[in-house]
């Protein structure tokens, strides 16, 4: 990978130090994430910056999208460790299998939750920090971490893997997201 590589996807003019989980409906949540050309400082940055989000959210992943940058990168601690931090750059799924439902929610939907039905194993191919291709397998919740923040990176939100009785479940908080109560300042 090139070394010059933040500069299509907005990670070079992005203030690193003030980025924040971005909430639905903000529309960038909604767009597909651009490849990254290589690995440089701002990328290194960025990342860091992520994991500190992730961490204090908490989630067990985040998706650079979330954060208002178009780049297919994610960070991920399914074990929600200090020391459990995986980097994956313009991952791709090479394999599915099985069949998994469980709670699902999202540090940009906050509040709504849903039992979501995806695969139960999944083999990612990513570029790692280093600029190493490598492949993981992850089943149960690191395959789930996996297609959720793949998701992200098509600009698809866990609403529109929901059924219409989730969906009528989380109607209210999906509103709320919507329409923020005014504040009395």
């Amino acid at each position: 990978m090139r070394s010059d590589t933040s500069a299509g996807s907005g990670i070079a003019q992005a203030d690193i130090d003030a980025l924040t989980i971005i909430k639905y409906p903000d529309l960038r949540l909604q767009k597909a994430s651009a490849p990254l050309a290589g690995l440089d400082e701002n990328v290194r940055r960025l990342v860091d910056k992520m994991f500190e989000l992730m961490f204090q959210a908490p989630g067990v992943g985040l998706a650079a999208a979330q954060v208002g940058i178009n780049a297919r990168l994610f960070v991920a601690s399914p074990t929600c460790e200090q020391t459990d931090r995986r980097v994956y750059v313009n991952p791709e799924i090479v394999s599915a299998e099985g069949v998994q439902e469980e709670e699902e929610g999202c540090l940009s939907m906050p509040g709504v939750t849903s039992r979501i039905k995806r695969p139960a194993t999944v083999t990612l191919r990513a570029i790692g920090l280093d600029g190493q291709t490598f492949q993981e397998t992850g089943e149960g919740l690191l395959a789930r971490v996996f297609q959720h923040e793949m998701d992200h990176l098509d600009g698809r939100l866990i609403v529109e893997r929901m059924n219409s009785v989730a969906r009528l479940a989380n109607r209210r908080a999906i509103k709320d997201l919507e329409d923020p109560p005014a504040s009395h300042a």
